[in-house]
């Protein structure tokens, strides 16, 4: 597939960040048919809203008034189908889930790579360009099979994802992608070394497990029927390498009898784009952000407090009495509490919170567009949930004290952080397991 794919396409950018979104939709906009801009996921909404002739969003994640993905998720109520390219640096462990749910079409790293980000948003609209081309030549699966395979023979071997046309039961043909990924020269040859499409699947606990399907003959429409999320799985290629996939399948003539079925390998993305990148950003025993990485995400929401003034506060806290529990029961009891705090802390904060292990049994906790009555609902909301968990992998109640702070005009980063130590160190003077606002 080229470039020459685009030309039809009008993109809505999101983009918080001034220099980034001009420099970017000057580039794009030599290829596309038009670029509409936002400078946050509320604005992208809006302009969304209104012009119904947009056909590609291109977005980051993190922006004031609205993220990315909760624009996104939004947008998916009243459309379904538009394709979308995340551009970020973001790496939450969780993201990957959150990209399928709002059906994620390609991931850009940031600093933007042009000639990446214009191979994801080829990447995103092929679909869009099969389903045309397919419409062109105005032929049905249903009735004219034998000449629609011909004819659509060219298109699909130009894509990149591997695709596959089939009625309920067995397939009728597949794209070059797909023969070469397997090593056979046609279906035949492919239904020879495999019985079926589901004998490809590899088991693993974390996707698709292939055993839900009663036979192959029902899994087609039971597929059609899971979440876009249930439908990820690992297919081993030719070199013995596991990838992993993610299915769609349409229902070309809305009839339930023939099906255009694609797998978009997503492996990059499910491995959280760069392993080495991750592990230098995330604290290896919790996975929650490391110092370094949540110094260069503070500085930078410092700076964009300084410019929208929407508040920005900043939570610290540890566990009451943990030389104790380690010193009662062994370090990998207060390993395994660690692990805990960072679930309940995942649980407890919105997707634009960022949270962090600061050292030892210190946990941080950065929320933008929230004051400090804001700040200490959530701290309460952690508290109570770490007082109150109880289960066999710790053996007695945990708890932990607060500290609660706003970033105010004259602050820094150093100042910031003093601000909610004193608090919490107040928290502690006072009896433990309670939440104080500097």
């Amino acid at each position: 597939m080229n470039k020459d794919i685009l030309k039809d396409i009008n993109v809505l950018y999101v983009e918080d960040e001034d220099d980034v979104r001009e420099f970017t939709s000057k580039t794009i906009s030599t290829i596309v048919n038009s670029v509409v801009t936002a400078k946050n996921g509320k604005e992208g909404l809006e302009k969304f809203q209104e012009n119904k002739e947009i056909n590609l969003i291109l977005t980051d994640i993190n922006m004031p008034k609205m993220g990315g993905l909760e624009m996104c998720s939004e947008i998916r109520k009243t459309d379904d189908e538009i394709p979308i390219v995340i551009t970020s640096a973001h790496s939450d462990p969780d993201f990957l889930k959150k990209a399928i749910d709002v059906k994620v079409s390609a991931y850009a790293m940031k600093p933007i790579d042009l000639y990446h980000l214009i191979e994801s948003m080829i990447k995103a609209v092929e679909p869009i360009f099969l389903r045309k081309k397919l419409e062109h030549v105005n032929l049905t699966l249903a009735n004219k099979v034998e000449e629609a395979v011909n004819q659509t023979k060219s298109i699909l071997d130009a894509q990149d994802n591997m695709v596959i046309l089939t009625d309920l039961e067995n397939p009728i043909d597949a794209n070059k992608r797909f023969f070469e990924y397997f090593e056979v020269k046609s279906l035949e040859e492919f239904l020879e070394k495999y019985n079926s499409i589901l004998d490809v699947l590899k088991q693993d606990s974390t996707l698709l497990n292939k055993n839900i399907f009663e036979d192959s003959k029902n899994w087609i429409s039971k597929l059609s029927k899971l979440s876009e999320i249930d439908r990820t799985v690992k297919i081993e290629n030719k070199n013995g390498e596991d990838r992993v996939f993610t299915i769609n399948i349409d229902d070309y003539e809305q009839k339930g009898e023939h099906y255009v079925i694609s797998f978009t390998d997503i492996t990059e993305l499910k491995e959280k784009s760069n392993l080495l990148e991750y592990q230098a950003n995330h604290d290896q025993l919790t996975g929650l952000f490391n110092r370094q990485k949540f110094n260069e995400i503070f500085k930078k929401e410092i700076k964009r407090e300084k410019r929208y003034k929407n508040n920005l506060s900043l939570i610290i806290f540890d566990i009451d009495d943990f030389k104790n529990i380690n010193d009662d029961f062994g370090h990998n009891v207060g390993d395994e509490i660690l692990r805990v705090i960072a679930k309940v802390l995942l649980e407890s904060i919105r997707e634009h919170d960022c949270v962090a292990r600061w050292g030892g049994e210190e946990f941080l906790v950065l929320l933008p567009q929230t004051d400090e009555n804001g700040a200490k609902k959530v701290a309460e909301k952690i508290r109570k949930a770490i007082e109150n968990y109880k289960k066999d992998d710790v053996p007695r109640q945990i708890t932990a004290s607060f500290g609660v702070t706003r970033f105010k005009e004259d602050d820094d980063e150093v100042s910031t952080l003093k601000k909610a130590d004193d608090a919490l160190y107040k928290a502690k003077k006072e009896g433990k397991n309670r939440v104080v606002v500097f």
